[in-house]
Parts: structure tokens; sequence; C-alpha cells
């Protein structure tokens, strides 16, 4: 018996070591040419690829996560094994979008490739897993459902609470420099949407998307106007109207559950602003959305689109895939030219066009460490995997910034051919101090 045991144990280390070494020479071949800055850890702890204290270390925490990366090349595989704890990140989370690259962009030999999937079928083809099902969602071709904005908004206020600025601005910031707080930049970036849409006392301002409420409550307060947000989330909906009624705004500033092709006929404002909404529009529904802003755009009024772009235009790559399951389930992103047009197309004239993608990525890495610091309490809230989504997702999307593959733009527009309510040049924009004061905005109140 002790014989047949002992026999038994050795089999199972002879056989542990061959796999081992099997994920050793997969790594280093696969990786022969990678000098970046992550690092590649198998499951028995060996460091397969780099050094210790290399700025982000990608732990395989089971031999076939690693298998099946080989076998179909897909790296949405990989992700949803981090999601799930088949692997670790380490570290920079935003390192490992190199190695992604690299990835993306790796030729191998015919030769080498057959020897590398030769040595994956050594590893074993299973391991644990828990199931993603609970945070994935489909992609929803008709874009900007209340289901799809609930499925990445009503993650839970508490949630967004860990890591967004004081004012719970879900968008990028506007920094002055590197050592600027986010609160701070992100107040700035209100206050320059305010000024590009020229606002001043009396005025009605309808905000699209309009998250927690953050623009229409500062441009009551610092501009004395009438604002109107819509959203389909919820849980903004609730909590907007709550900050509303603590900050005793209630007779300037509304927010309602609605989508904004289902605005009145005769609803009519202003200024028309729309702030990291416009990634869930889609292609497709860009002439409706255009078109129904101009309708409500009052005559000699402005409108200003915020919202992230791309280089390609939306491609079916892995990281598309990954986004439109785990993150926006009808998130599409184009490129600045096609956004223009479709606004010219609806017969809006393009006044101010500005990219701010280096404000991103500034504003995603702020975001990425303030939920690092608060995991525990994220995990307790949302659970682990979502944790991993969104912890892996905002990294991903700072590298992205950073590269310039993906950017973000401010785009100010008045109804074609109509006399402009701006200035010549962008001075007024830079200027303080033209906000109304507390005592112009109570005049408005009391008309």
């Amino acid at each position: 018996m002790r014989q047949n045991t002992n026999q038994a144990m050795k089999n199972h280390t002879d056989n542990q070591q061959a796999v081992d070494t099997a994920g050793h020479s997969i790594i280093k071949q696969v990786l022969a040419d990678y000098h970046g800055p992550v690092a590649v850890q198998l499951w028995n702890g060996d460091l397969a690829v780099g050094h210790a204290d290399a700025p982000c270390t990608v732990i395989f925490n089971q031999p076939s996560v690693l298998r099946q990366l080989v076998l179909h090349r897909d790296l949405v595989h990989l992700a949803e094994d981090y999601l799930t704890a088949g692997t670790d990140i380490v570290g920079d989370a935003e390192c490992l979008f190199d190695l992604v690259t690299f990835m993306r962009r790796l030729v191998m030999p015919w030769s080498t490739r057959l020897r590398v999937m030769r040595q994956a079928f050594r590893l074993p083809a299973h391991h644990s897993e828990n199931s993603t099902r609970a945070i994935r969602a489909g992609h929803d071709k008709r874009q900007n459902t209340k289901q799809s904005i609930a499925h990445h908004y009503d993650v839970g206020n508490d949630f967004y609470h860990l890591w967004l600025d004081q004012e719970m601005v879900y968008s990028c910031a506007y920094f002055s420099g590197a050592e600027q707080s986010l609160d701070d930049a992100q107040r700035d970036k209100l206050d320059y949407i305010c000024r590009k849409l020229r606002l001043t006392p009396g005025q009605t301002l309808l905000d699209i998307g309009c998250g927690w409420g953050a623009l229409v409550c500062w441009a009551a307060r610092k501009y004395g106007v009438k604002a109107h947000g819509i959203t389909l989330s919820e849980q903004q909906v609730a909590y907007a109207r709550e900050r509303i009624r603590k900050e005793g705004l209630q007779d300037q500033v509304t927010v309602e559950l609605r989508d904004y092709r289902d605005l009145p006929d005769d609803a009519r404002y202003d200024r028309v602003v729309s702030v990291g909404m416009f990634e869930h529009i889609g292609v497709i529904n860009f002439p409706l959305y255009f078109e129904t802003i101009k309708r409500v755009l009052a005559p000699g009024g402005l409108f200003l689109n915020h919202g992230i772009t791309n280089d390609t235009g939306w491609q079916d790559t892995p990281i598309t895939r990954f986004i439109n399951s785990y993150v926006f389930p009808d998130g599409e992103l184009a490129r600045i030219s096609t956004v223009i047009d479709a606004m010219e197309h609806a017969g809006f004239e393009i006044i101010d066009v500005e990219g701010l993608r280096r404000h991103y990525a500034m504003t995603l890495r702020c975001w990425v460490k303030a939920l690092e610091t608060n995991k525990a309490r994220a995990v307790d809230l949302v659970g682990e995997p979502t944790y991993r989504v969104w912890r892996f997702y905002m990294a991903g999307s700072a590298y992205y910034f950073d590269t310039g593959s993906i950017n973000i733009f401010q785009a100010l527009a008045g109804h074609d051919r109509e006399p402009l309510t701006v200035g010549l040049r962008r001075d007024d924009l830079y200027e303080k101090g033209c906000e109304c004061q507390p005592a112009r905005t109570n005049t408005i109140d009391e008309t």
C-alpha cells in the first residue's frame, strides 16, 4: 500500500513538473521579444518573464488559463479569467495593456506556433471557475435602452461614491496640471462647460444624461439658469432629486427619468448639453439624436456635445467585445469626423471643437487609484468580479487615452446660419468672475 502511495505521489510530482516546464516554455517563446513593464508569474510562484519589482505582474493562477489563451488566442478569455480570479493583476493595472498591445501585434513563425500549441496540450484543460453571468450583458443594437443604462449606472450610488469626486461627476475632469486634485479639476470642468455655453441668468438648460445632477445644480447655483436633467438611471434620479432638495434648488432644477427620444414636441431650451452620454447613442441613431436636439434648441441657442471618440470607428475586437459584454452593453464609438458630419447634416453650425484626451487619462488614473484604495469596501458593496470589471476597464481606458487610440471632444454648435451668440475669440472662456452672483440668482427665483 505504501509503495502504491509513493508511486502515486511520484507520478503527481512528475506530472506537475511537466506542467510547470510546459508553462515556462510557452511564456518564454511567446514573449521572447517582449521587453515591456509587465512580468508574468506562473501558478507555482515562479517568474517566467520579467523581474520581481516589475510595475505590473500578471499571475496565472491555473495552468488551464494559459492553455485556453494559447489555443484560442482570444484576449477576452484572459480578461474573463481575471474577473473570476483565474488570473491576477498585481501592481499598476494600466501597464498590462502594454502587454495586450504586444500580443495583438505578435506574429510567430509557424514552427514556433506548433511547438507552443503542442506544449499547451500538456496543460490541464479544466479549472474551477465562478460564473460571470451576473455581471455580463448582451450588446443591444437599439442603443441607449433603460436596461443597458441600468447595467452600468445602477451598480449603486455608494459604489460610485468610493472613487468619484465630491460633485459625483462621471466624465473627464479639466486639469490645470498634474498637481491639481480631482475635486478641483471636476469643478473646473463644470464651470468650463457653463462658460462655453455662455450661460446667463434666466436661461433654460437641458442636460441629456444628467447623471447624479452635478452640472444642472452647478449651472443653477453659479449661473442662475433654470435647468432640467434627464437620465435613464433610476438610482441617479433618486440621488439627483435628493441633492436638489438639500441644496434648495427646487425652483431652479428638475430631474426626471426620460429618454431623449421622448422629449415633448413643444419642449424648447436656450441651451442643451450632453456630457458622457453620447457613447450610448450608437452611430445608427446619430440622425435622430442630433435632429431631436436641434428641435428642442431655441433660436439663437447653443448645444455642447461632450463625448468619447476613437480613431477607427467601432470595430469587433477583443476589447470592444469585453466592453459590450461587461461594461457598456450598447457602447459604440465613432470617429470625430463622423460625429461632426452627423451634426452638420442635422443642421448645426460647428463653432468650436476641443480635444481633451490627456485630461481623461489623468481622470481615469485618479479613479483607479481611489477604487483600489477602497477595494475592501467596493468588494463588500458589489462583489469581487464587479470590482475587477471596473478596475480592468478604467485602467485600460487610461492606457488607450494616453496612447491616443481613443479621444474625447467637446463640440459646441448652434443653429446653422443663425447669428452667433459667442465672441470673436475664446477670451471669455478664461476670464474669471463671469458667473452670476448669489443676489442675481435670488432675483431670478423671485420672478
